[in-house]
């Protein structure tokens, strides 16, 4: 059950609730647990049951050991919980395009913005298929909290986002548990891997390499990419490196900061009707796409409508893409002239800083997407194109094509996606004046192979003896003993975005109720999770709240001596205080049969 949280339930307000935690919950649920009894399977006097769904052990160690200690615990109160895992992609499936979970486990990620949550969270988005809003959340406050720091100035976002937080932290439509660091390793064949973060499409661009050294080879232990390449899958891909080695975009993020890439430039005009900004984006000049065809203005509109609605209003209903929701969403419209086919002026619906994370999405080739979607269309009378989900979004077979620094050259299933440098990129231009050397990298490899290897410590292996150049999946905490101290391989340390979570489904009973998410988020050890599953924590940091350091208020950090709105373990070591956890699941609706040791529906 969803609530409007500008109101507080049954009198007793929400931050009350939480911060009561083992203490007790002291409120009645008065009508609503007659909508938590029997959801699961129909009898008021069911034990209390939860699915949880994960990745496979090979697939990702770290996440399956997160989720069972959570199964773990879940059933020593009392819960029938039951833990399901599921391949990658077919984990991406269930949980955000057929939203069929309880709970998950698995890595969000993210962004650098905390305006990610907007596309996580809006209740705009809660029947949609993709990373928009999987956790079906709808609560208006939230919403409010979130339009507001769209449109916040920058000097006073920061402020603006915090009581964001605060509504995050007690609806708990996930819990964040903790940030990994993201080790990568690489050989001494190409210097500058320091330059830029190793999972952007920057890592990949200025390096040195040595002069008999013709093509990269980067290790991933996700089979993925050499399947699928389509920049709109929202099960293909959780990050963004492939894509935005194919795609440019108009700004890319240099140091923080939204820089100009494949826009020359653009000037800002805060002067509008309404709350928001514009801006006119002049494009570069000369730039084409892989297939020789020029980049315009009029392809820079049609990515900004398509991803808007990828049936491109041919369908009855509008089918929005599974991926850019958020940054699409700020846009208010484009306005291109037809004397210039390389300016644009776009009016946005939010602030200069999201604004700007909105020219982050891929350019794609009007030519190359609207042939596709011909023929795909058919007979427009039984034309239909389920969001998330039509062939346009998912399909392997739309050809590859875009503007950026590398083109796709060939795959090959579970064993490689190889892309060769486009020659004609405009990084690649001597003679343009407006490059920036600290920006425009260039692409200085003839050949990107991404090659699949099952895990981290053979990954390792390959780029020790010289069988490859990186890991470019991050390497999981556990195989760090593994490096060796070589002269021909070093290790790279990189922040991250992206925080492992609990996902809830709150569309479903007993996980729509926020009381409920609250006590199962306090079955979580996080500090037991970094000493046993991350084994240190420079390998990874409990969180509070899902945004990255410099968004984080004081009283949301995890070391804070304020309770308000930090979940704690019930429990110690890893293991919970069924007696506590009891009473709290009590005082929430629910009793404990201590003959059969199970809790029920009250």
């Amino acid at each position: 059950m969803n609530r409007n949280t500008t109101d507080p339930v049954d009198g007793v307000d929400r931050r009350s609730v939480l911060a009561a935690g083992a203490a007790g919950l002291s409120l009645s649920l008065s009508g609503c647990i007659d909508s938590v009894r029997s959801v699961v399977t129909g009898e008021e006097d069911d034990q209390l049951s939860l699915s949880i769904v994960t990745v496979p052990r090979d697939d990702n160690r770290e996440t399956v050991q997160i989720a069972r200690h959570l199964e773990s615990n879940l059933q020593a109160v009392g819960i029938d919980a039951d833990l399901t895992v599921r391949s990658r992609s077919e984990f991406l499936e269930m949980t955000l395009i057929d939203h069929d979970f309880d709970l998950y486990v698995g890595r969000h990620p993210a962004d650098f913005d905390p305006d990610f949550l907007y596309e996580a969270l809006h209740s705009t988005y809660a029947d949609e298929s993709g990373w928009q809003n999987p956790f079906g959340l709808t609560v208006r406050e939230i919403d409010r909290l979130l339009e507001a720091q769209r449109l916040a100035d920058p000097d006073d976002r920061k402020a603006t986002i915090e009581p964001l937080l605060e509504e995050i932290a007690v609806e708990k439509p996930f819990e964040p548990i903790c940030r990994p660091t993201e080790y990568r390793v690489a050989s001494d064949r190409f210097e500058g891997w320091d330059n830029s973060h190793l999972a952007t499409r920057r890592g990949y661009l200025g390096l040195e390499p040595d002069d008999d050294v013709e093509r990269l080879n980067a290790l991933v232990t996700d089979a993925r990419p050499s399947r699928n390449v389509n920049p709109l899958s929202a099960t293909v891909r959780e990050r963004g490196t492939v894509v935005d080695l194919l795609y440019d975009s108009l700004g890319t993020l240099v140091d923080d900061e939204i820089r100009p890439w494949l826009a020359e430039g653009w000037e800002w005009d805060d002067e509008t009707e309404d709350d928001g900004t514009a801006a006119t984006v002049t494009l570069r000049e000369d730039c084409t796409f892989h297939d020789g065809e020029p980049v315009t203005a009029a392809d820079v509109a049609f990515t900004y409508a398509f991803l808007e609605d990828t049936s491109y209003t041919s369908a009855t209903h509008p089918s929005p893409a599974p991926r850019y929701r958020g940054h699409v969403s700020a846009i208010d419209e484009i306005e291109t002239d037809d004397e210039d086919e390389y300016t644009l002026r776009i009016s946005f619906d939010a602030g200069r800083e999201v604004a700007e994370r909105a020219l982050t999405v891929p350019i794609l080739p009007e030519h190359v997407w609207l042939a596709e979607l011909n023929d795909r269309i058919g007979d427009l009378d039984d034309f239909s194109a389920p969001q998330g989900r039509w062939g346009i979004v998912t399909s392997d077979a739309i050809d590859p094509i875009g503007s950026g620094p590398y083109q796709f050259e060939s795959q090959s299933e579970r064993d490689h996606l190889t892309l060769e440098r486009f020659d004609d990129h405009f990084t690649l231009d001597e003679e343009d004046d407006t490059l920036d050397a600290d920006v425009h990298l260039e692409p200085t490899v003839d050949e990107i192979r991404f090659t699949v290897d099952p895990g981290s410590v053979s990954s390792i292996e390959r780029v020790a003896s010289g069988g490859a150049d990186l890991t470019e999946s991050m390497l999981e905490a556990f195989s760090l003993a593994d490096i060796p101290e070589d002269d021909g391989i070093e290790r790279y340390d990189d922040d991250s975005w992206t925080f492992y979570h609990l996902g809830f489904n709150t569309r479903r009973m007993p996980c729509g109720d926020f009381r409920f998410r609250q006590a199962v988020a306090q079955l979580i050890d996080k500090e037991w999770v970094i000493d046993e599953v991350f084994f240190d924590e420079a390998h990874a940091e409990p969180l509070a709240t899902p945004v990255t350091d410099e968004w984080t208020p004081d009283h949301l950090e995890w070391d804070s001596e304020d309770d308000d709105f930090v979940t704690r373990f019930l429990g110690s070591d890893g293991e919970p205080n069924v007696t506590l956890a009891h009473d709290m699941f009590e005082e929430i609706g629910y009793r404990y049969d201590e003959d059969a040791g199970r809790l029920r529906h009250n």
